[in-house]
């Protein structure tokens, strides 16, 4: 995460009117270190049609490397309503009450630069937004009984959706699922191809697809084995399947199983992958090879799920 963190780029004013937006009220201020509250997060607040929350760090961002200072950070909540590429630019101001004086210490960026908030990025701030020996100063009024109000001001200045995006995730943890499927009566099929039932693999329906007599140009030469989504309309259009498939036709004599081996993607428009030169037909219908053994064949499917690809929401 970026945040402002020079303090060139700060600058600090003295108002007399309250945040206009939000106001946190802390209590026992002392009792968050000591109960290891690092990070402290507000409720949600709505300014410019959004919801946000406020971060409050009592002893500094250690992940910042901040050290004797209070940070503090404007937080983006519920980006679960924002589409990809939708970007909100913001103005905003913290405040941090004066209680001896009736006044408000107000911190922003010196140039008043509008911060650029999207799915990516949601949180913006200061890494050093008043030093720890300032706030406790009794003379500065910031902290009076171990009390003390933070507050916040947020302008939204602009909006604008920047296109699509996708997101591709590998899978960490691999599972091979496996189906075994029986075509019988192979001698009175008189269509091009046949399905299996469809099986689950990897979260995604599945169906091994035989063409006993080939499929397109190798028609009446090769057995043709396919692998296909049993839903491909189930798929977004920008949705992919990244797949290690292994086909095979077993022997049910000696165990000498024809088998094929790739990976692939699968979306909706190519839901079907495999191999049109599976096997020579001579091979398959030979009685002697254990292919067909009573008319019926025996095909398998390992289906391993690599990757998968999805819209970013």
């Amino acid at each position: 995460m970026s945040f402002t963190n020079n303090i060139a780029d700060i600058t600090r004013s003295i108002v007399d009117a309250p945040p206009a937006h939000y106001v946190v009220k802390v209590q026992s201020f002392s009792l968050l270190a000591k109960n290891s509250i690092e990070r402290y997060e507000s409720g949600n607040f709505e300014a410019g049609g959004y919801k946000w929350k406020l971060a409050l760090y009592p002893n500094g961002n250690k992940r910042r490397n901040v050290m004797d200072h209070i940070s503090l950070y404007l937080l983006l909540d519920d980006t679960s309503s924002l589409h990809h590429g939708w970007e909100i630019y913001v103005y905003f101001r913290f405040f941090l009450y004066d209680q001896k004086n009736d006044n408000y210490l107000v911190v922003q960026d010196t140039v008043r630069k509008e911060r650029r908030f999207h799915k990516m990025k949601v949180e913006w701030g200061f890494d050093q937004f008043l030093p720890l020996k300032d706030f406790n100063l009794a003379s500065k009024g910031y902290l009076v009984d171990d009390t003390c109000a933070f507050g916040a001001e947020v302008f939204v200045c602009k909006e604008r959706s920047t296109g699509r995006g996708e997101c591709l995730v590998m899978m960490k943890e691999i599972i091979t699922y496996k189906h075994l499927y029986v075509f019988d009566n192979l001698s009175k099929l008189d269509s091009e191809c046949y399905d299996s039932k469809p099986f689950n693999a990897g979260n995604y329906k599945w169906k091994i697809k035989l063409y006993p007599k080939g499929k397109d140009v190798e028609m009446g030469n090769y057995l043709s084995l396919y692998l296909a989504l049993a839903d491909p309309s189930a798929l977004s259009p920008g949705s992919k399947i990244y797949a290690q498939i292994i086909l095979r036709i077993l022997d049910q004599k000696q165990a000498k199983h024809h088998f094929g081996k790739a990976n692939y993607w699968f979306s909706a428009s190519t839901h079907e992958n495999g191999a049109s030169r599976f096997m020579p037909i001579n091979n398959f219908t030979n009685q002697n090879l254990g292919y067909v053994v009573k008319d019926t064949c025996f095909a398998e499917a390992e289906v391993i799920v690599l990757g998968v690809v999805d819209d970013l929401p």
